[in-house]
């Protein structure tokens, strides 16, 4: 069994919907795990949201092309606590659920307490944004 198929098999059988490239580094040589990767991207099994982080993917009802399973919203805290990061809610939207305000908080801002976290996570030009409090 090639590497492409292991990895798609351990994708398909884990709970998680986000991966780090950590995470199938036993599965052959860094190349061949970067290959494999790129060609489970390109069937549409795999979307890339950053350096080294992966998540599952379906077809778009819409346009067909590959989309994560679940929005960037519910991935992005997967992805920081696998990084070892405690992620909390930002400031916007603790002031509107708790009625202080009526604007609804507008793209993902999530609160990574006091570490320093510099990668770019996100899919189709939607980034998260980083709040230290």
């Amino acid at each position: 069994m090639n590497v492409v198929d292991r990895i798609k098999r351990s994708v398909s059988n884990r709970g998680a919907d986000v991966f780090l490239r950590a995470e199938f580094e036993g599965f052959g040589s860094q190349a061949q795990v970067g290959r494999a990767l790129a060609e489970l991207q390109r069937r549409g099994a795999l979307v890339k949201l950053g350096v080294g982080v992966y998540a599952k993917a379906k077809p778009s009802v819409l346009s067909g092309k590959p989309i994560p399973v679940k929005p960037l919203e519910v991935l992005a805290p997967e992805v920081l606590k696998k990084f070892g990061l405690k992620v909390g809610e930002s400031r916007l939207a603790r002031e509107y659920n708790s009625g202080r305000s009526t604007q609804i908080p507008a793209g993902v801002v999530l609160n990574i307490g006091k570490r320093r976290f510099q990668r770019k996570l996100g899919f189709n030009g939607k980034l998260v944004e980083y709040e230290r409090a």
